[in-house]
C-alpha cells in the first residue's frame, strides 16, 4: 500500500507514520509527501526520510480546482492507495474528496464532533473541558464532519497547561494515527498488494 501524507508545518505525524512503515520489507510505505508551505519543517523530515515531495502552493494556480487536480496527478503517477491528512491546513474540494471517497483519512486533536477547526487544543482548553483527545475520520466534503474511525480520549488534569496538553495529544496522535492505518491495511483485499 502506498501512502501519500498532506502536511503544512512541523509534520511530527508524517514522523511518526514514515517511522512506523517505511521499513525494509514493509508492504505499506510512506511513497509521497504533498505539502502547501515552502517554509514548512516536514519538507526536512522528508528529505531525510527520502520521500519523494510535492510542494504545491495553490496561489500558482487560477482555481481550487486547478491546483488540486494537479494534486491528483501526482497521486495517480505514484500510485497511492490511501491519502493522510497530517496538519493540511486546507479543505478539500468535492472532485478531490470523490476521486479518493473513503481513502482519505484526517487526525484532529479532540474527540468530534466537539472542537472543529484549526485550533481545537486550544479552543478545548480554553472552554475548560475536563476531557478531550484525539479522532482519526475519514475525509468528506465538510470540515472535520468525516464519519469517525478511532478516537482516544484524555482527562485535562487541573495541573495541565496548555502547552503539557499539547504534549500529551500529540503523544497520542502518534501512536493512533499509525493504528488506524493498519487497520485499513487489514481492510484492503490481499490482491491490492
Amino acid at each position: 500500500m502506498n501512502i501519500a501524507v498532506f502536511a503544512s508545518g512541523n509534520g511530527s505525524n508524517f514522523q511518526a507514520i514514515v517511522s512506523a512503515f517505511n521499513k525494509k520489507n514493509s508492504k505499506v510505505k510512506v511513497k509521497l509527501l504533498v505539502c502547501d508551505n515552502p517554509a514548512a519543517f516536514v519538507l526536512e523530515r522528508a528529505k531525510k526520510a527520502g520521500v519523494k515531495i510535492l510542494l504545491i502552493r495553490r496561489k500558482d494556480y487560477a482555481s481550487k480546482d486547478e491546483f488540486e487536480a494537479e494534486i491528483i496527478k501526482n497521486l495517480k503517477q505514484e500510485q497511492i492507495d490511501l491519502v493522510a491528512l497530517a496538519g493540511f491546513m486546507r479543505i478539500l474540494g468535492p472532485g478531490f474528496v470523490n476521486a479518493y471517497r473513503n481513502k482519505i483519512i484526517n487526525i484532529h486533536p479532540a474527540l468530534l464532533p466537539s472542537f472543529k477547526g484549526a485550533h481545537a487544543i486550544d479552543d478545548a482548553y480554553k472552554y475548560g473541558v475536563k476531557v478531550t483527545g484525539v479522532t482519526v475520520h475519514f475525509v468528506d466534503e465538510g470540515m472535520d464532519s468525516g464519519k469517525i474511525i478511532l478516537q482516544k480520549a484524555l482527562y485535562i488534569g487541573r495541573v495541565d497547561t496548555l502547552e503539557s496538553l499539547e504534549k500529551k495529544i500529540h503523544a497520542i496522535e502518534h501512536k493512533l494515527y499509525p493504528k488506524v492505518i493498519r487497520l485499513f491495511l487489514k481492510s484492503l483485499p490481499s490482491r491490492c498488494f
